[in-house]
């Protein structure tokens, strides 16, 4: 038996999920305790910020990913406290950091993909070996680095002769194909929660709209959808990923500039729309023989958004991922838990069918205690 902790910030940049995760020779990883810690303010706002280019970007880098380590080790302290278990007892904890720059094979063939973090803070802070820097190897080899979690997916949920798909709702979807025959594929589909979030923020001054219920007082603009959907990312064949360098605000402007202006409460239907049809018809296109769709990520807590899912794939079976065993909300820093566990095994992380890289890669960088 032994102990790992998974540590999962991502585009939506509500905050760090923390995951204590216990594990044995004859089982997967199960999760033990779970805690959300929301990000201060100023380094939600300092984070946003650095997804595009600034002034004296790579100072205010360098302290971003300090003020990260030292929020990771309060969610870090927070698990432990909740199992009783003193930090000497885990054996490693996996740490994604805050992704600020997508550009796999861009620029000079090979691109790159940027996680602010700081590792070694992060080890001196807790007192446990730090796996972290997991995307960078995959990009090296030719892949996309993203998205990492259908190895995890992979060995949590699937099941032989049966074809089953993962979606995860953040703030980019992505999504995991498991197939009859044992063939895992995935991709990004497109925007999840980060429109959204984006638009409710603009013209409502909230996070993000609880429920869908916003959205559901909407209608659907058809017109403002077939725009959305004719972005080129949506016909692009996989292996393909994205995030906030393409579907962020200034990609909200452009859609809404020159076409008939629509009531608030229907741009954010269309979008709550857009992320459901481009999700299933990447089902649809890719496994068209799906039995069942498991559900995570804030996402999964839309009842709005989940009830356009199931309406645009009525012949699949649908739940959150609780349904199968892991809390909706803890799968992603549960992957990465499994994923530090696998680099210190000396094992493949990623899936080179999902990534395109050349091959199996060992992924993440050890900070020993």
């Amino acid at each position: 038996m032994a102990w790992f902790i998974g540590l999962m910030s991502g585009t939506s940049l509500d905050g760090v999920d923390a995951v204590l995760a216990e594990t044995s020779a004859s089982g997967p990883l199960q999760s033990r305790a779970h805690r959300h810690l929301p990000f201060p303010a100023a380094l939600r706002a300092e984070l946003l910020a650095l997804n595009t280019s600034g002034a004296n970007e790579l100072h205010r880098a360098a302290l971003a990913a300090n003020a990260l380590a030292t929020v990771y080790a309060e969610a870090v302290q927070a698990v432990l406290s909740a199992q009783g278990l003193p930090a000497a007892a885990v054996t490693a904890l996996g740490a994604h950091g805050q992704t600020v720059r997508h550009q796999p094979g861009l620029h000079d063939g090979t691109g790159y993909t940027l996680q602010l973090f700081n590792g070694a803070r992060l080890a001196e802070l807790t007192g446990i070996d730090v796996v972290c820097d997991f995307r960078s190897r995959d990009v090296a080899a030719g892949g996309q680095g993203a998205p990492l979690v259908p190895a995890f997916h992979a060995a949590s949920f699937a099941r032989p002769g049966k074809t089953q798909a993962v979606l995860n709702l953040g703030g980019i979807a992505n999504v995991t194909l498991l197939h009859a025959d044992g063939r895992v594929e995935g991709f990004d589909t497109g925007p999840a929660n980060v429109l959204m979030d984006t638009w409710c923020q603009q013209q409502r001054g909230q996070a993000y709209d609880e429920g869908g219920r916003w959205a559901a007082s909407g209608r659907v603009d058809e017109p403002l959808l077939a725009k959305a959907l004719s972005d080129p990312y949506f016909s692009l064949a996989p292996p393909k990923s994205t995030g906030r360098e393409l579907f962020d605000a200034r990609w909200l402007h452009a859609w809404l500039a020159g076409a008939p202006k629509a009531a608030p409460a229907d741009v954010m239907a269309t979008l709550a729309a857009l992320t459901a049809r481009s999700a299933a018809q990447a089902v649809r296109m890719y496994a068209p023989e799906t039995q069942a769709l498991y559900v995570c990520g804030g996402g999964a807590a839309n009842a709005h958004l989940m009830g356009l899912l199931q309406s645009a794939l009525p012949g699949v079976a649908m739940a959150s991922t609780a349904a199968a065993g892991v809390a909706p909300d803890q799968v992603e820093a549960l992957a990465f838990a499994w994923l530090a566990q696998a680099c210190l095994a000396r094992q493949a992380g990623n899936v080179p069918a999902v990534t395109g890289a050349r091959g199996p890669r060992v992924l993440g960088a050890l900070y020993p205690a």
